[in-house]
Formats: structure tokens, C-alpha cells, sequence
């Protein structure tokens, strides 16, 4: 019997990996792009300040960053919560909740969006000020350059922060397809919107902060489309907005905007080391590498909200198999394509140079060649420390999350900075992002080695579960359909598994019929479109109850909701389904990420 178990641990462990690296890689790439629909404008905006506007708009531009960086805090700060908190409310089935939470994230984006704009457009001078650009006299051209910045960006604040908070819901429900369009119309765009600024209307670095605007409205009209249709999964209800779930919301983003500000901080220190070690230059400088930087941070943020959003869903239905096997996947992800990310930039640092700065300044672009270089060496840790506190996050774990957030993107780097230039100058601050990123990571590997008391690069060992968490591999049985023959064998199978565990034949009976009946179902009306499909059974004991998770990949269908609609016209409703829901304690469906999932409990 030992044998047995031990068999179906590491086939049903391997098929478990299969159905998450699956599901990683259909979600990645939209990830990343929706990671760079926050950068792809201000890129795309230095790039054409760099060739047209010269050094000082450069300057300036680097300057107004961190204003940039706080609204972008803001927006990720809902979106992170969004994530979390929709995340455990979808694994757990509770549909009223997940329309409260798109409820409450609706109204935070729009109080914050308002405040945040007239915050910005009263009090622009001292900003300027603060930032760095000096006093506002009339021969100080940083300081124009940076008000006229900001004053065309903020006005597409609101749809800059709307757009963030409207990936994780088109990610949840399926959308991909739709937010491709919508970063591709947001560059398309903003690239016509700063050529005809620069070529047309000359409206200089106001211009360019304005035409980012008009593309951030472009993309979120275009993905806002879904939220009026009628197959919708997220409806807006004004009793869902309590001051309970809004405080709930934002303090599971408060790591996000932890992380966030604590980057803001950091610019705001290296811009200062900058001016003192090589003046405007330096400052344009890190602006080029800070763009490229954004690009390639998109890669390891991407990687890492996929296992945010994941990490939430499977924390909060005891999965722990499905954990360990994402932080296997996860890791590997972050590893290898930032590996590809690293070299590529190595490679291809003075064409990207090229992007932002002329020829005609030599001296900038030698600087700035040698500085992406060296910043390159930080992506893999940088894409390893962003991956593991964003699934932190997602496990509950919020305090470690803020305090990698906190080492990663200020301690470490601002005091390697501090140090280094003092010996290497611009040079020292280049390398403070290598050695704060590897720093980083050498303490997170500290922290999960004390706490499991043993030096361990296992993924059990990384993934920081109680002992006690979920239900153990052992009392957990997985397994994947992909056509109707297969469908009989599982079940035998399943019910092959209870009898291991010494339940009865009644019992077994039961999950045999839940099964196959369900299986058959979705067979039949999901696998016809000729597209490739498959279903996913999760089958497991706790409490001393038996719950079976079917999880399929085609069109939406809701069979417990379906049921309802037809319980006055029993004809109507298919005999088998309703003989399960009828012999079942509880059922519960809800469709995220474009998955069905249906809960069986007995």
C-alpha cells in the first residue's frame, strides 16, 4: 500500500507541475506586457526627448521621475490588492465578494486619481524644487523643462492609474487577447501622438508628457470595452464600497506601495550622488538606464504578479502542492529569461543607447553604454528577490515582502552607491545595482534557512508553508483528462485512491459519479470547438470531508447557477448534473483566468 501511495504522489506531482507551468506560461506574456504599459509611455518619452530635446529636457525628465513613480505606486498598490484579495475571494467561490472587490477598487482609483492630480497641479513649483531642479528663476531651464513635464503628464493620471487596476480583472477573466490591443494602440499611439508634437505642433517636453496622456485614455477605452458587455464576470455595485473592504484592499497592497516608494527614494538619492559626481551628464545618464531598466524590470515584475495572482488562489484553497511546484516554476522563469534579458543587453547596450541619445554627445553616450552594462549584471537577482515578495505577498506573508521590498530598492543599493562612488564615481553608483540586488537575495536565502533551521535551495524549503498548511500530498489525488476515453480510467483510479484511504464503497460510489458525469459534460458541450482542451480533478480528504475540484479550460459554464435558472423546468436541465448537485453538501463555481472551476464537497 506504502508503494502505492508513493506512485500516485509523484505521478500526481508531476502532472501537478505540468498544469502550472501550463498555466504560467498562458499568463506571462500578458503579464509582461501589462508591466510595461506603465514604462512603454515614459520610454517611448525619453527616447524622443533625448533625440529632440537635448540633455537639459533629458535632465529634467529624469528629474520629474519620481512623481511619475508615486502615481505608478498608487495604481500598483490597488493592483496588488486587487490580485490578493480577488485571488482568495475566486479560490474560495465567493462571487458577491469578488463584485465588492471590483467595486471598491473602482472607487479608490477614482478618490485617489482626483486628489492626486490637484495635489500635483497646486503645488508644482515646490515639487520642482524638491526634486532637484532648483529655484524657479528665469535663466533655470531644468526647472521649466520639469513643471512643463509634469503638467502634461498628470493630466493622464487618472487613466494612467484606471489602466493598472483594470489588467488584474481582464487577466482573472480571461481577457488576454484584449489587453495585447491595449498596450499595442498605447505605444502605437503615443509614438503618433510625440511625432506629431515634435514634427507639427513643436509643444516641446509638455507635448510629450501630454501625448502619453491622450494614450493612456486610448488603451483604457479600449479595455474598459469588456466591462460594459453583458457576459462580464465583474459587476460594480455601489453597496459593495464600505470602508471595510477599502482599508482590506489597500492593506493588501500596502507591500506593493512599500516597494514602490521605497524605489522613489531611491532615485530621488542617486539623482543627488549624480549631480555631485558628474553633474547634468549623470543625471541624463541614469535616466537612459533607468528606461531600459523599466523594459527590463517588466520581465521579472510580469514573472512575478503571475505568482502573486496564483500564489493568492492556491494559498487560500490549501493547495500545497500546486505551491511548491509554482515556486519551482516561478524560480526557473526568473532565472532563464532574464538570463536571455542580461546578455541581450549586454550585447545590444550602444544601439539602445543610440535610442536616446545622439551622437553629438560623446562623452554622455560613453557613460551611459558603460552604465547599462553594469546595470544589466542586477536583472537575474533583481528578477529572483521581485518574483519571491510578490508570491510572499500572496502567501499572507506581508511583513517579509515589505522588507525585501525595502532592502531591494533602497537600503542596500543607496548604501553600495553611497560607498562605491566615493572610490569609482559615476562609475561606483552603476555597480550599487549588482551588489544591492545580490545582497538582497543572500538575505532572503538567510531568512528561509533560519526558518526552516537547515540550508535548503529546495522549493519546499523557498516556499516558507506551515508545516500544518493545506492537506498533505499524501491525502491529495491529481489528475488530467484531454478526451472522453480518458474520463473512466480517472475515475477508477480516484476511486482506487479513497479505497487506500479506507473509505467506504458508498463513498466511492459518489466520486465516481461526480466524476464522470461532470467530466462527461464538459466533454461533450467544451471539448467540440476543435481547439486543444483539458480538465484538471483535484481530489482530495480534509476535516473528514472529501472535495473534488474540476477545472477545465473551455467556454464559461456555470452549472450550479445554470440549475437555478432552470429549477422550476426540470426537462430543461441536464439529469445528471442535476442528480450530483442533488447528492453533494456544497457546490461552488467560479470562472478565473479563463478557467471553470467547480468545488465539490461530500
Amino acid at each position: 500500500m506504502y508503494h502505492r501511495k508513493l506512485c500516485y504522489k509523484i505521478i500526481n506531482g508531476k502532472k501537478t507541475n505540468e498544469m502550472i507551468k501550463k498555466l504560467f506560461g498562458q499568463m506571462l506574456l500578458t503579464q509582461i506586457l501589462s508591466a510595461m504599459t506603465v514604462v512603454l509611455c515614459m520610454l517611448i518619452d525619453s527616447i524622443m526627448i533625448g533625440h529632440f530635446l537635448g540633455v537639459n529636457a533629458m535632465a529634467a525628465y529624469g528629474l520629474a521621475s519620481p512623481v511619475l513613480l508615486i502615481f505608478s505606486a498608487l495604481g500598483s498598490m490597488l493592483s496588488a490588492g486587487i490580485q490578493v484579495m480577488s485571488g482568495k475571494t475566486m479560490g474560495n467561490g465567493d462571487k458577491k465578494a469578488t463584485d465588492a472587490c471590483f467595486s471598491v477598487s473602482v472607487f479608490l482609483a477614482a478618490v485617489i486619481s482626483i486628489v492626486g492630480v490637484l495635489i500635483v497641479l497646486l503645488f508644482r513649483a515646490p515639487i520642482c524644487t524638491l526634486l532637484g531642479a532648483g529655484e524657479p528663476v528665469p535663466d533655470n531651464e531644468v526647472f521649466r523643462l520639469t513643471k512643463d513635464y509634469l503638467t502634461g503628464f498628470i493630466i493622464g493620471a487618472p487613466a494612467f492609474i484606471c489602466a493598472q487596476i483594470m489588467v488584474p480583472f481582464m487577466q482573472m477573466s480571461g481577457n488576454r487577447t484584449r489587453l495585447v490591443v491595449a498596450v499595442c494602440a498605447m505605444a502605437v499611439s503615443n509614438i503618433a501622438l510625440n511625432v506629431l508634437n515634435v514634427l507639427v505642433f513643436h509643444g516641446g517636453i509638455f507635448g510629450m508628457g501630454f501625448a502619453s496622456s491622450l494614450s493612456y485614455y486610448i488603451a483604457l477605452a479600449i479595455g474598459m470595452l469588456y466591462f460594459f458587455r453583458k457576459d462580464c464576470i465583474f459587476k460594480f455595485r455601489l453597496k459593495g464600497i464600505k470602508l471595510k473592504r477599502c482599508l482590506r484592499l489597500i492593506r493588501y497592497g500596502v507591500p506593493t506601495i512599500v516597494n514602490q516608494i521605497s524605489y522613489v527614494f531611491l532615485v530621488y538619492l542617486l539623482n543627488k550622488i549624480l549631480l555631485s559626481t558628474g553633474q547634468n551628464v549623470a543625471v541624463a545618464a541614469y535616466s537612459v538606464i533607468s528606461s531600459v531598466g523599466n523594459i527590463c524590470y517588466s520581465f521579472g515584475t510580469g514573472i512575478g504578479n503571475v505568482a502573486l495572482m496564483l500564489a493568492s488562489m492556491f494559498y487560500s484553497e490549501g493547495d500545497r502542492t500546486s505551491i511548491k511546484s509554482l515556486v519551482k516554476t516561478m524560480s526557473a522563469y526568473a532565472i532563464v529569461l532574464d538570463a536571455i534579458v542580461t546578455l541581450a543587453v549586454i550585447l545590444t547596450a550602444p544601439a539602445l543607447v543610440t535610442l536616446f541619445l545622439r551622437e553629438s554627445y560623446p562623452y554622455a553616450r560613453k557613460t551611459t553604454i558603460l552604465g547599462v552594462r553594469l546595470f544589466a549584471l542586477s536583472l537575474i537577482p533583481c528578477s529572483l528577490n521581485t518574483t519571491f515578495k510578490h508570491y510572499y505577498q500572496g502567501i499572507d506573508r506581508a511583513g517579509l515582502t515589505q522588507a525585501i521590498s525595502v532592502m531591494q530598492n533602497f537600503v542596500f543599493t543607496a548604501i553600495f552607491a553611497f560607498a562605491l562612488s566615493r572610490f569609482f564615481g559615476t562609475t561606483g553608483v552603476w555597480l550599487s545595482f549588482a551588489c544591492g540586488e545580490s545582497t538582497t537575495f543572500i538575505v532572503i536565502s538567510c531568512i528561509v534557512w533560519i526558518t526552516n533551521r537547515k540550508v535548503s535551495f529546495s522549493a519546499d524549503a523557498y516556499s516558507l508553508l506551515q508545516k500544518n498548511f493545506g492537506v498533505a500530498p499524501e491525502d491529495c489525488f491529481d489528475a488530467s483528462i484531454r478526451s472522453g476515453e480518458e474520463i473512466v480510467t480517472v475515475s477508477r483510479q480516484a476511486s482506487e485512491f479513497c479505497r487506500q484511504h479506507g473509505e467506504d464503497s458508498k463513498t466511492r460510489a459518489l466520486i465516481v459519479l461526480c466524476i464522470e458525469v461532470m467530466s462527461n459534460n464538459i466533454v461533450k458541450h467544451g471539448f467540440s470547438d476543435g481547439k486543444e482542451h483539458s480538465i484538471d480533478i483535484r481530489l482530495f480528504r480534509k476535516n473528514q470531508e472529501w472535495s473534488i475540484r474540476i477545472r477545465d479550460n473551455c467556454k464559461n459554464f456555470d452549472p450550479v447557477k445554470y440549475l437555478e435558472l432552470h429549477k422550476a423546468d426540470n426537462s430543461a436541465s441536464p439529469t445528471g448534473i442535476r442528480l450530483v448537485m442533488s447528492m453533494v453538501k456544497d457546490a461552488n463555481y467560479v470562472n478565473s483566468l479563463g478557467l471553470n472551476n467547480l468545488t465539490l464537497v461530500m
